[in-house]
């Protein structure tokens, strides 16, 4: 792993990990940020209105969440999936954060915007991290070479097995004639 890897994992992971500390510490405050977007869900998916019931529950799962994916980052383990679990916890907590800030006076304004660009400029860096092989071939380039050399062992296969069973009926009506 290269010494980019190894120094910026942990550093983009300690913002998650400290946001999902402060988010299941707080639940309260958390879940009433998260008020609107799960009224929304649940308006959309009625059948999930007993899970998002307790929404500080459903605030500490999500803080959890975030602790435990950023938490893995850091130490680059599963970093793909981990850094899947971040994207979605983010894209959550920014659109909840942005709903909930602030926007009649001037000063909350300019505090609701800077929020919406941090979390978006998070988006990205979790984003590159989430398609990030760490100098590995993706799984769909394996995929693909995987499938190339079944095709090509396929082949082959078939082509030697059509010349045994030309072999074997060369031989048949060799016996048949004699």
């Amino acid at each position: 792993m290269s010494i980019v890897r190894r120094l910026a994992r942990p550093l983009l992971a300690t913002g998650f990990i400290a946001g999902g500390v402060d988010a299941f510490r707080n639940s309260s405050a958390a879940a009433q940020q998260l008020d609107p977007v799960l009224k929304a869900v649940e308006s959309v998916a009625p059948q999930l209105r007993p899970v998002t019931a307790n929404r500080a529950v459903v605030a500490q799962g999500i803080a959890a969440a975030q602790v435990g994916a950023a938490s893995l980052l850091a130490i680059s383990k599963l970093p793909r999936l981990s850094s899947t679990v971040l994207l979605g916890t983010t894209a959550l907590n920014g659109y909840s954060q942005y709903r909930s800030a602030d926007a009649s006076t001037r000063e909350g304004k300019e505090a609701r915007r800077a929020a919406l660009l941090k979390n978006v400029s998070l988006l990205g860096a979790v984003m590159i991290v989430a398609v990030d092989t760490s100098g590995n071939p993706s799984l769909a380039w394996r995929a693909s070479h995987l499938a190339d050399d079944v095709r090509k062992n396929a082949a082959k296969v078939s082509k030697d097995t059509k010349k045994k069973i030309a072999q074997a009926e060369k031989a048949v009506q060799d016996a048949v004639s004699n």
